[in-house]
């Protein structure tokens, strides 16, 4: 028997809202401690129709100063288009926020990237040495569709001037809330870990007016206080804040499930 199938997540049947093929980690880290993860993706990543934005940006990369990437996703669309024209050029330096983007940079050969350690969003990225004094500075920024304008928008105040480049696409899925539904009539659906405001507003929706009950009281486990805001905005009133990244997510559920 596995040691930790004791632990204060045996048995627990744990909601992972991620997107399909980025749930594996944190399922996996949930099966160790003895849970039991539900995979229930609330956004679905798709690539961009129309690449012409992105091989422009290619042609045109050693124009920019700095070329920022928003998520893993970014990194992987945008670079799967660029490095099959060119190599990446040693004059433009490279941002990110968060551990998993700079992993995603590291697999695709950059490994010198700018990014916060502590807090990882783009207010903490804006606070950084780099940014503060960008006049005259060229930006690119590779992002999904609809994205945060903030670390744009600041770097433009601050002198630099900015362009977006969307390399990917954030949909709904089409799924049924069904097996979610069945846990909550039985009592048996013990928390949700929501990674992003668009996902639980989709969550939210996907559950329809029953679900709606269920989730305002679920524990509902969340790695940064701007998806907090937007949770208790929708009522949930039993938001925990926790650490960033699934590190977080875990280190607070196992905290959460440990108290009497």
């Amino acid at each position: 028997m596995d040691p930790t199938a004791a632990g204060p997540l045996a048995g627990k049947n744990i909601v992972v809202t991620r997107p399909a093929g980025q749930a594996t980690h944190l399922a996996e880290a949930l099966v160790a401690q003895g849970a039991h993860p539900v995979l229930y993706p609330v956004l679905a990543i798709e690539p961009v129709a129309d690449v012409t934005p992105i091989l422009d940006a290619a042609i045109a990369l050693d124009q920019y100063d700095w070329a920022m990437f928003v998520s893993p996703n970014a990194v992987d669309h945008a670079l799967a288009v660029i490095l099959a024209q060119r190599p990446w050029p040693a004059c433009v330096r490279v941002a990110t926020v968060g551990h998993s983007s700079e992993a995603a940079l590291a697999q695709h050969g950059i490994a010198e990237v700018v990014a916060p350690q502590e807090r990882f969003d783009s207010e903490a990225l804006l606070a950084l040495p780099e940014f503060v004094d960008v006049k005259g500075q060229r930006v690119v920024i590779f992002r999904g569709d609809a994205g945060r304008d903030l670390f744009g928008d600041t770097l433009k105040e601050r002198g630099a001037t900015v362009d977006y480049v969307s390399c990917y696409r954030r949909t709904r899925p089409a799924l049924d809330p069904a097996p979610l539904l069945k846990l909550w009539s039985e009592g048996r659906l013990d928390a949700m870990t929501v990674t992003s405001s668009e996902g639980l507003r989709n969550l939210y929706d996907m559950v329809g007016k029953v679900g709606q009950g269920w989730l305002k009281s679920t524990p509902t486990f969340v790695p940064h206080a701007r998806i907090a805001e937007q949770a208790r905005a929708l009522g949930l009133h039993n938001v925990v804040l926790t650490g960033p990244a699934d590190a977080g997510l875990l280190a607070g559920l196992t905290d959460y499930f440990s108290r009497p």
